[in-house]
């Protein structure tokens, strides 16, 4: 499989959909305990550093679900809460624009091969945490 951001030049630049729980979740930080603040934070380093190691434009979609509901976009970075299962969404926004590149972070594996599936490149969360 090619790399999306190797891809010929698309309309729009290639989408980001990060998996905010399962990023979150890979550091034993606190954050289970204030689950929103946590998603916030991750929202302000993605706005602030965008896709490291990738100096070209991209749309970072930051998806978020549980007690992480309701973290508003920035500048850089949108925000959509899950209505119900966070991988579920992601696999739908993948599905929804099938002609982008498009790369998903996350390290779980089972949303990893239904994104695969759908053409989707995957990446874990030392992606965009460092």
């Amino acid at each position: 499989m090619t790399d999306p951001f190797d891809a010929p030049p698309s309309p729009a630049p290639p989408l980001v959909i990060v998996d905010g729980a399962n990023v979150v979740g890979s550091r034993p930080d606190g954050w289970w305990k204030d689950r929103k603040g946590a998603a916030e934070r991750l929202r302000d380093r993605l706005a602030g550093e965008g896709l490291p190691g990738h100096p070209d434009p991209v749309e970072i979609v930051l998806v978020v679900e549980g007690a992480a509901r309701g973290v508003a976009s920035v500048p850089g970075v949108r925000v959509e809460s899950a209505p119900g299962s966070g991988d579920d969404h992601i696999v739908e926004l993948v599905a929804a624009d099938p002609g982008r590149p498009r790369l998903v972070v996350t390290a779980d594996r089972e949303l990893r091969r239904r994104v695969t599936e759908l053409g989707a490149r995957v990446a874990g969360p030392r992606t965009v945490l460092g």
